[in-house]
């Protein structure tokens, strides 16, 4: 098996491998894991609405997981998703909320950049501490998750204005033109949720990629993850590339929060914890191997998986979460599947 083939055979076997565990854990329960997975997949593929909403859900998923990719790339590993992405939903959501009147077009380009510049200061803070104090990121990305959702508790329940509430915790919709729905994509769906958010996180993955592959501040944050010592003896500022890397993971997650925000629930309210669609989206770019091409296949996945696992009968959705917490069990101990899944040995000329 060569190591191109490895890259993607590695991720589908941790896959069948969660999927698997998930069977065995159903029949320990008592329930038949064949009827659950067919009626898990039917219902996530089974109308075209379900479809649409697997394609809405995949939209923040990509975003975020792009926004963990580029963080991976230059060594970080970035928890405070969640945080990033629940800034650039209440930003980007009282923005709408506040100007309801304007155009579309310009609604949106505003709301996607509030987006990206509320994700990105929030990533940068960590980014920051850690590239002149040292301080460790998983700490600080940790702590910035609470403080983001205390603070935009806050926010709403104390300096909205009342015309902009509907109760004493959530917002009123946000009109038309905010709305990354439209007519159009909910009619080609049969009046699902698939909204503009999947196509913008279809342009990022193009961008991200093109990114870290073909510029030199896609090689700096490659060259830094690898060995920032080494990158700095020749001639990068580290520094300088673990702020930016954060900045641009932090946005890439604002922006992924503000898809979901606006494209899903229309509106802005309290949340009582960190937002799941952040570790999810984290979840996504790990079963990817931090790939931009392969992060949308992975959230594919994850998109079936939370739409299919309303159409099971007679077992709890949960069982579903287990499988996909199996899945990323597997990915993150691939280094066993691996040692099964080698890659060949190229033979020297001559034979020897």
């Amino acid at each position: 098996m060569s190591k191109k083939t490895q890259s993607w055979a590695v991720p589908l076997i941790a896959v069948l491998l969660g999927l698997l565990a998930g069977a065995v854990l159903m029949l320990i329960f008592g329930y038949n894991p064949y009827w659950a997975y067919n009626d898990l997949f039917y219902s996530a593929f089974g109308s075209i609405k379900n479809i649409g909403e697997i394609l809405r859900a995949m939209g923040p998923l990509i975003l975020i997981g792009l926004g963990f990719a580029v963080s991976s790339k230059a060594g970080f590993f970035n928890v405070g998703l969640p945080g990033q992405a629940l800034a650039g939903w209440v930003m980007a959501g009282w923005f709408a909320l506040s100007f309801p009147d304007l155009p579309k077009p310009i609604s949106i380009v505003c709301t996607i950049i509030i987006g990206l510049i509320a994700g990105g200061i929030i990533g940068a803070v960590p980014g920051i501490l850690r590239a002149y104090l040292g301080t460790s990121e998983v700490i600080v990305t940790i702590m910035m998750n609470y403080i983001v959702l205390y603070v935009t508790k806050a926010l709403i329940l104390n300096v909205f204005s009342n015309d902009l509430m509907r109760t004493t915790t959530a917002s009123i919709k946000v009109s038309d033109s905010a709305s990354y729905q439209t007519s159009f994509l909910s009619a080609l769906t049969n009046h699902s949720r698939f909204n503009l958010g999947f196509i913008f996180a279809l342009i990022a993955v193009a961008l991200i990629w093109f990114l870290l592959k073909k510029t030199r501040t896609g090689y700096e944050i490659t060259a830094v993850g690898l060995n920032p010592n080494a990158a700095e003896y020749a001639g990068m500022s580290s520094k300088q590339v673990i702020v930016w890397s954060m900045i641009i993971s932090g946005a890439l997650a604002g922006l992924g929060g503000t898809v979901d925000g606006l494209g899903t629930y229309e509106n802005v309210y309290v949340q009582t914890s960190s937002l799941q669609i952040g570790w999810d989206g984290m979840a996504v770019a790990l079963l990817a191997s931090n790939s931009p091409v392969g992060i949308p296949f992975a959230a594919l996945l994850f998109g079936a998986l939370s739409v299919g696992k309303t159409g099971m009968v007679g077992v709890p959705s949960e069982v579903i979460d287990v499988v996909s917490a199996l899945i990323i069990f597997f990915v993150g101990s691939n280094y066993i599947i691996r040692h099964y899944v080698k890659p060949r040995k190229k033979v020297k000329e001559g034979g020897q």
